[in-house]
Parts: structure tokens; sequence; C-alpha cells
């Protein structure tokens, strides 16, 4: 409750701050200063510490599942925001707004990742979408992001009239929105129930853009600016996968037998398309949006399996690829050519870059030593110990090689293509300084998973 009434709050005051305050450093040293009290509010309200004791009852439950998750996605955003708020300034005059419209969406992050009521999980949904329909179509002067943001919200507003009328059917059969509810409810299955669970099922895969419903995924993030493509690509991919894992793990765990073949053809479609179709792409932008369908096949496996172990590989996958998302991104802004060949000869001329841009691509593949191969790993131990579907491991494995490549076409450009001129870059010392430490990050989540998933113990 602590980190949703001040992020709502910080909301507020950024609109304020648009007029109130004449300088762009003054405007993002508040959005810093106020996503740093958040985390650590939000750290204190795990520990029992709540600055705010609202009774919500029915609607939300705030236990350590949630929380965690939040402290992790607050903190990606705290890293976000040091790495890429100077470039928010090249999208448009609404500076201070880009940041109002990012803190409301962590409003919508913590209803989703906290909710015991489905209309809860549906506001949430719609708290964190509007907004990212903004920021879609906020670089007003490219066609590509009015065309991008107007096909996101289309397409949101169709999936959102699913998951109502799923919500609706579920409802009918229940009686309730609630969920504990709808867990004595679905011991006693009706067709309205499986009828609404598939309704829910196909709105969320939406969301986080599982096959066959990624449709609208490379073309928006495409589109989109690219400073805002980062912030949808992961910390608002992995609140909707906390979700739609919530939801199934507690509302739906007593259908798991109807539902599960279903997510394991999710799953491998999900996979098949994202990792074949990126391998083609030669933007690595769009490659990026590609390979995050993909990332999401990966994610998909946790709510097949919907075991300990799913939980703690979720976690971890969230942090892996949110850090390394991010850290990519960052790099990528400050080029001026998003091609393979953009790249060409670029560890000659930024070495310290190319290195960590290095690390944070070979976490996305998922190689030894990085917190990206232990994240795989983890998902693929939960789906074996689920048992019955060795099928979908061994093609996750194989899916997984196939990443490789597209992957590696960026390090074999940066250190072994030659580059016409030198790329002009504007690198600050310290982005390097949190680039540098978000490639350690990396690197100690994957020696040392323990360092994160200790937490969620204790």
């Amino acid at each position: 409750m602590n980190a949703l009434l001040i992020s709502a709050v910080m909301g507020v005051l950024m609109m304020f701050s648009s007029f109130m305050l004449k300088s762009k450093s003054a405007v993002r040293n508040v959005a810093l200063a106020g996503m740093f009290l958040i985390l650590v509010a939000n750290i204190l309200d795990t520990y029992g510490w709540h600055l705010f004791n609202i009774p919500t009852e029915g609607m939300m439950h705030f236990d350590r599942f949630s929380l965690f998750f939040n402290s992790i996605a607050f903190a990606c955003t705290f890293i976000f925001f040091l790495l890429s708020a100077r470039d928010m300034e090249k999208v448009g005059i609404n500076y201070a707004e880009y940041f109002s419209l990012i803190f409301f969406i962590l409003c919508g992050i913590v209803l989703v990742a906290s909710f015991q009521s489905l209309l809860i999980l549906f506001l949430g949904i719609e708290i964190i979408s509007i907004p990212l329909y903004i920021l879609t179509g906020s670089d007003k002067r490219n066609l590509k992001s009015n065309e991008a943001s107007l096909k996101y919200f289309l397409l949101g507003s169709f999936s959102t009239g699913i998951m109502l009328m799923g919500i609706t059917l579920l409802y009918g059969h229940a009686g309730s929105f609630d969920i504990t509810v709808l867990i004595k409810a679905g011991e006693k299955p009706s067709s309205l129930a499986i009828a609404g669970l598939l309704m829910l099922l196909f709105a969320m895969a939406f969301k986080v853009s599982a096959a066959p419903f990624h449709f609208w995924t490379p073309d928006v993030y495409d589109g989109a600016p690219t400073v805002f493509t980062s912030f949808m690509a992961t910390i608002v991919k992995a609140a909707a996968f906390i979700g739609f894992m919530r939801l199934f793990s507690t509302a739906f765990y007593s259908l798991h037998d109807q539902w599960q073949m279903v997510i394991a053809i999710i799953t491998a479609l999900t996979l098949l398309i994202g990792n074949i179709t990126a391998v083609f792409q030669q933007s690595i932008k769009r490659m990026l949006a590609y390979s995050s369908i993909s990332q999401a096949g990966f994610m998909m496996l946790a709510l097949f399996a919907l075991n300990g172990t799913a939980t703690e590989g979720l976690f971890l996958y969230v942090a892996a690829y949110s850090l390394a998302t991010i850290g990519v991104f960052a790099v990528l802004i400050k080029m001026k050519d998003y091609t393979f060949e953009g790249f060409n000869g670029f560890a000659r001329h930024h070495p310290f870059l190319a290195a960590v841009n290095t690390v944070f691509l070979l976490s996305l593949a998922g190689i030894p030593l990085t917190a990206g191969f232990l994240a795989k790993f983890y998902m693929l131990k939960a789906a074996v110990e689920a048992g019955g579907f060795l099928w979908l491991v061994i093609f996750a494995v194989l899916m997984a090689a196939v990443s490789v490549y597209y992957y590696f076409r960026v390090i074999q450009a940066m250190y072994f293509k030659e580059g016409d001129a030198p790329v002009s870059m504007e690198v600050s010392r310290p982005f390097q300084w949190v680039l540098g430490v978000l490639a350690f990050l990396i690197i100690l989540l994957g020696v040392f998973p323990n360092a994160l998933l200790y937490w969620f113990y204790f």
C-alpha cells in the first residue's frame, strides 16, 4: 500500500512540476528522488513498516509474492531512470508528463501484482495500458509513432473487451469477483467457468505478447520512441506475467488439467514464432521486439508449471531479462543507426560500451555465468518437475539455441566487422558507471542467484 499511494502522489506531483519547475534537470531529479522513495517505502512495507494502513480486504492482498515483485519492478524502473531519463527529453516538450505517466503505470503494476478481486485486476491492466497508449504516440512528429499508438489502442481495447467478457462469465459461475470464492467454485467447473477461463487466458496472453496474440508487438515496439520501448518491453511485460501467475495459481489452479495443454501449445508457438522471426530482422530494435516475444515464451513455462521452482525462476527471469534489456536499449538509444551495420566497428570506438553490451546480449541469449542462463535453467527445471511434457522442454532448449544466432550477430558486428566511420555518441561518465554496475549485477546473479532469491524468503 505504501508504494501504491506514493506512486499516485508522485504522478500528480510530476504533472504540477511541468509548470512549477523550469529546469529539466530539476524535473529529472524530482522523478529520481520519488522513484527511490517508492522503492524504500515498498521494502519497508515488506518488513512490516506500514506508512499507510488502509483496509483492502476482498480487493487487494499485499503478500510476500507481490511485494517482492514490486521491489524488483521499482528497482528496475529506478535504473531505467538513471540510464534513460535524459533521453526522454528528445521525445517531445512534455518532459514532466512522461514521468507522470510512468508513475501512474507503476500504480497499475502494484494493483496487478496484488489483486484479490478480478475488478482490481481489470483496473490495474487498464491503468497500465492507457498511459502506454499515450507514451507510444508521444513522438508526434513521427508517423510510425502515431500509427503504433493507434494500433496499440485498438487492439488493446479489443483484448480488454475479451477480458471483461471472461470476468462476466466467471461472475455468472461463482457469483463473486473474489478469487477466494472462485477457488471454491472451480472445484465444480461449469461451461461458464471454462469459457471465462479461456477468455481471460487469451486476454492476458495478448498483454504479455504470447503467440498467436503477439502480432501487435513488433509494430508497436518499433514505432514507439525507443526510450519508452525499453520500459514497455521489461517492467510492463513482467507485471503482466506476475498478474497472470497470480490469477492462474489461485483462482484457476483447481482447473490446472483443463488448461495446461493450452498453455503448453501457446508456449511452444511463442518460442517458435519469436525466435524464428527474429533471425530474419535487419533492424536491431525490431529484432529485440521479436526476441521479447521469445523471452515471453520462456516466462510462460512458469505459468505452465506452477510450482515453487517456477515462482523462484520467474522472479529471477524478470530481474535478469529486465536488467539486460534496459541495458541494451540504453546503448541503442545513443545510436543513430538501428541496423546491424550501425554496430560495425563499435568495439574499436567505444570499447567499454561494447563490453557491457556484450554482457547484456550474452545474458539474453542464456550463456553460462550470466543471470539469463540461470533464469532459463530455472524455467526448464520447473517444466521438468511438472512432468508429462518433456517435448516442450526439449523444444525450449532448441529455441534457446536459435536465439544465440541473432544475439551473436550484434556481438559479431561490434568486434569482427569494420565500420565506415567512427560512431559519434554522447556518453557521460555517470551513464557508463550505471551501465558497469548493471553488467556486474547480471554476472553476480548468474553466479549467486540467491543474492536475489534470498530476500523472497527472509
